[in-house]
């Protein structure tokens, strides 16, 4: 089982997009994605999500908000992935050319017209709508085969 997280930034009716085109045998090679990775022995989902967007964009964030929680059941063929969905909108710093792409802030209404993976247009609403979620995914192959949600209400 492999922990991770996801994190869109955003500002100005933009979010910042990587578009996956730097790594040898990335498994999200030409995909557009939000910043993240995997939480390190001993970090808690947020300080994993405010150490990888420093570490792929330059930028400091504060306060990122979490958004949904999803599985990918053996997403790479052997693992299954837990991933925090974050947004943040407290952004500081100069952004720095990334190691694991390009990249761009997109108009959030094109957003959708970038390739990204099939489940991404699905949950990437839920996050503009403010539901938080459970969500599972189900690749095969890298299609997306099925999925499942629970949308829970917020307190407040």
């Amino acid at each position: 089982m492999k922990l991770g997280t996801l994190i869109y930034l955003k500002r100005n009716n933009q979010t910042l997009m990587l578009h996956r085109v730097k790594k040898k045998q990335d498994i999200h090679e030409g995909k557009w994605n939000g910043l993240g990775g995997k939480v390190e022995n001993g970090e808690s989902p947020e300080e994993c999500a405010i150490r990888e967007v420093k570490e792929e964009s330059g930028f400091d964030i504060v306060n990122p908000q979490l958004k949904g929680i999803m599985t990918f059941p053996k997403f790479d063929g052997v693992d299954d992935w837990y991933v925090y969905i974050f947004t943040a909108t407290q952004i500081s710093g100069d952004q720095i050319e990334s190691p694991e792409g390009n990249l761009s802030w997109i108009d959030d209404e094109k957003v959708v017209d970038l390739p990204m993976w099939e489940g991404d247009y699905i949950f990437l609403d839920w996050v503009d709508k403010g539901r938080f979620f459970s969500a599972k995914f189900i690749y095969k192959n890298k299609a997306l085969v099925d999925h499942t949600v629970v949308f829970y209400e917020q307190a407040g």
